[in-house]
């Protein structure tokens, strides 16, 4: 554990007289939460923002952790599906997510009196493109993991030290980070998309992603990368057939193995990749 990292991070949630906290489950908001709770007590609150790109998993795992670990947890509705500036899928469509999730937790905590909003950018975010993050700073959100100097290695072996479970748990963005740029975004592709990611979870695999590639009204196709790991499974198993199958059922026309394996941002544009 790094040790003047970790006393760095707790002295400066210990400085916020209330902090309401940006909760998704994953991670950095998970560590985040925890610590806020074990310092502020019940002058910490988790919140998590519901909406079509949330999959119903990874709420109930949020809500599971919450449990088991004690801290406060409220969730909230965020309508960001009703603002064409997301739904059209530009390339800061992140900016506008964000910008309607710190619009609900901004006021959620003026009528709370939480005098602080904190979320879990981290020092590692610093080389990505993230465009939520300017949402953060025009919002006044602190990031005590990223303040504190902690990189996604750090985070995880403090998660491990403390016994969280999400410790090696895989980066789990939201379901629109399927749909390439361009593309609109709408309940019924992350549906999809939902579904089939969940496929692969149940035959066992952590670390993947289906990409929903659907630029016209054609049917769809699925582009699937999977982990390092991943793929070892996946080739000792056999599972192109049951997968193939499963997919086809639920509406792509074709699916594909990306040989490249998961990469993080893939879908991200040359012009704001790192």
């Amino acid at each position: 554990m790094q040790v003047a990292k970790y006393d760095r991070l707790t002295k400066l949630i210990s400085s916020f007289k209330s902090c309401l906290v940006a909760y998704s489950g994953g991670v950095d908001s998970v560590l985040l939460a925890h610590l806020a709770a074990r310092i502020l007590g019940e002058n910490a609150l988790a919140v998590i923002a519901d909406s079509p790109s949330l999959p119903r998993r990874e709420l109930k795992e949020a809500e599971e952790l919450a449990r088991k670990f004690g801290f406060p947890l409220e969730i909230i509705r965020t309508g960001e599906f009703d603002n064409p500036d997301y739904s059209s899928n530009p390339v800061n469509r992140c900016y506008f997510c964000k910008t309607e999730l710190f619009t609900h937790l901004e006021k959620l905590a003026a009528d709370r009196g939480f005098s602080v909003v904190a979320y879990g950018e981290n020092a590692s975010d610093a080389g990505d493109y993230r465009p939520g993050a300017q949402a953060a700073r025009e919002f006044e959100v602190r990031s005590p993991l990223k303040e504190a100097g902690l990189t996604k290695d750090e985070i995880r072996a403090i998660s491990a030290e403390l016994g969280l479970p999400t410790a090696d748990k895989p980066a789990a963005p939201c379901l629109s980070s399927r749909i390439p740029y361009g593309e609109v975004v709408d309940r019924d592709k992350l549906a999809m998309v939902e579904q089939a990611e969940d496929c692969l979870h149940d035959l066992g695999l952590r670390e993947i992603r289906v990409r929903h590639h659907q630029p016209t009204n054609d049917r769809p196709i699925a582009r699937i990368e999977l982990g390092e790991e991943e793929m070892r499974i996946f080739k000792e198993r056999e599972l192109e057939p049951t997968l193939t199958a499963r997919l086809t059922e639920m509406g792509y026309a074709d699916i594909t193995i990306d040989l490249r394996g998961y990469r993080r941002g893939s879908l991200n544009p040359d012009s704001v990749k790192k």
